[in-house]
């Protein structure tokens, strides 16, 4: 039986939104902001501090820092908290905290490697969202955004997502085989989350039935 639904997404493509509104029609719990902040109040940092390392690769530059404190002759002196808490320490804590989240089940997750770190659960439902350019840009301006800054962010936010799969799961992003399904977002949000359910029902539906002891 499905209990999670993870939520992969191109960046500007109303994912967000539609995500959170499939969650109310399941009557399933959010996983979006609400992760940052349990990520957060574990690390006792800033939600601000997360912000800066979701779905980010650390510099190169922090990287070969970091070696450096780790080798050097004060590496005794106990670390800021912004040089203990980076995107290394942030992919733990996800794996522990998404863990206990797909324990507990009924959740739709947006992001955050979601789909990679519960990939071998075969109660989790992986979708991935995706939009022509000048629909995210659309949707981004309808935001708030300026023209220029949606543009922008359309054009850079997602290589830095590429970047964050690759260096964590070694994967390409999108991983076409890992998803149930792919969906152009610009069909309209109810749209899609009417196709989510029905598909995600269908495979539910017609999935082998494990024995509970053998399920991981």
């Amino acid at each position: 039986m499905i209990r999670i639904i993870t939520v992969e997404r191109e960046f500007g493509c109303g994912a967000a939104m539609i995500a959170a509104t499939l969650a109310e029609r399941l009557g399933w719990k959010l996983w979006d902001q609400e992760l940052t902040q349990a990520i957060a109040n574990e690390a006792h940092v800033d939600c601000s501090e997360v912000e800066r390392h979701e779905e980010r690769v650390d510099s190169r530059l922090y990287r070969l820092a970091k070696v450096f404190w780790r080798g050097s002759y004060e590496r005794g002196t106990p670390l800021t908290t912004s040089q203990a808490f980076d995107a290394d320490c942030m992919m733990r804590m996800m794996k522990g905290i998404l863990d206990r989240i797909a324990e507990q089940g009924n959740a739709v997750i947006v992001g955050r490697g979601s789909p990679y770190l519960l990939r071998e659960r075969t109660d989790a439902f992986h979708v991935f969202m995706y939009a022509p350019r000048q629909e995210k840009i659309r949707r981004l301006i309808q935001s708030g955004k300026s023209s220029r800054e949606a543009e922008d962010l359309v054009d850079n936010v997602d290589h830095e997502r590429i970047a964050y799969i690759k260096h964590y799961f070694n994967a390409d992003w999108p991983t076409r085989t890992l998803y149930h399904l792919m969906i152009n977002t610009g069909m309209g949000d109810d749209s899609v989350i009417e196709t989510v359910i029905r598909t995600m029902n269908l495979l539910d539906v017609n999935a082998p039935r494990t024995p509970l002891t053998e399920r991981t």
